[in-house]
């Protein structure tokens, strides 16, 4: 990946948490209000939006027959963020080691830190990908 991806990549996104990304919603967490005001963004989704800012800034530097894909995910939640409040994620590569990408993850609401953790990526060949799902939905 030497060229395409280096060590020192950063990538940012904000996120506004809507309540389709509340735990009560995904299934991981209690509902905390009736009317959703204290409604908490999940850790699936915290998960998922730090994927996509990962997933966003390789795939911008990657040649149109290659793309990545997450092998490995290790976060903590570490405080709670209100539906309707905005997140900032980003993420930053750490080290490339021939195909696999590994990258530290933060996520931040207006107050604290709400998340970090560490992610790896496959960077793969896009066509042979596909071709290997078709043979196995044959299956």
């Amino acid at each position: 990946m030497s060229g395409l991806i280096e060590v020192g990549l950063v990538g940012e996104h904000n996120f506004l948490v809507e309540m389709a990304h509340a735990a009560a919603q995904v299934g991981s967490g209690p509902a905390l209000s009736q009317d959703g005001a204290l409604e908490v963004l999940s850790t699936p989704s915290l998960i998922a939006f730090m994927e996509r800012v990962s997933f966003r800034m390789l795939e911008a530097r990657l040649p149109d027959d290659l793309t990545s894909v997450g092998v490995s995910v290790q976060v903590s939640h570490n405080a709670p963020t209100l539906v309707g409040e905005k997140i900032r994620l980003r993420a930053e590569v750490s080290a490339v080691e021939g195909r696999r990408v590994t990258l530290q993850l933060q996520a931040w609401d207006d107050l604290e830190l709400v998340g970090d953790g560490t992610h790896q990526r496959a960077v793969i060949d896009r066509e042979s990908f596909i071709q290997r799902l078709l043979v196995k939905r044959e299956r």
